[in-house]
């Protein structure tokens, strides 16, 4: 009975994971901005709220040696890069040891997205 109600009205967590694996399934980047908006995060510190749950997506995803699915989510600013918390927990795993910005942030972050 507990679960009913979780479908009839999904949090944003819900939400926010599957507007990423629509972007992930349709290979299309999703900015943290967009995905603020389309999970319907409540304020305040809405893209904090984002973030703290990438990271801890990423974790999961490669706990379960899973595709990460985060690598999706980019800043606008950032020339189709995620945020530097992204790359920062990706070395906190073992994931991943260099920049969070240049060529070599680069080159890994196309690598999760093969």
């Amino acid at each position: 009975m507990a679960h009913m109600m979780n479908m009839s009205k999904p949090d944003w967590k819900q939400r926010a994971e599957m507007a990423l694996n629509a972007a992930v399934s349709s290979q299309h980047f999703v900015t943290y901005a967009e995905l603020v908006e389309a999970a319907r995060i409540p304020s305040p510190h809405r893209v904090h709220k984002l973030t703290e749950w990438l990271e801890m997506l990423i974790e999961v995803d490669h706990g379960a040696t899973r595709p990460i699915r985060a690598a999706w989510v980019i800043s606008r600013n950032r020339n189709q890069l995620p945020a530097p918390g992204f790359f920062i927990k990706c070395r906190e795993i073992g994931l991943y040891d260099g920049p969070h910005n240049g060529s070599m942030a680069k080159e890994f972050h196309q690598s999760l997205l093969a």
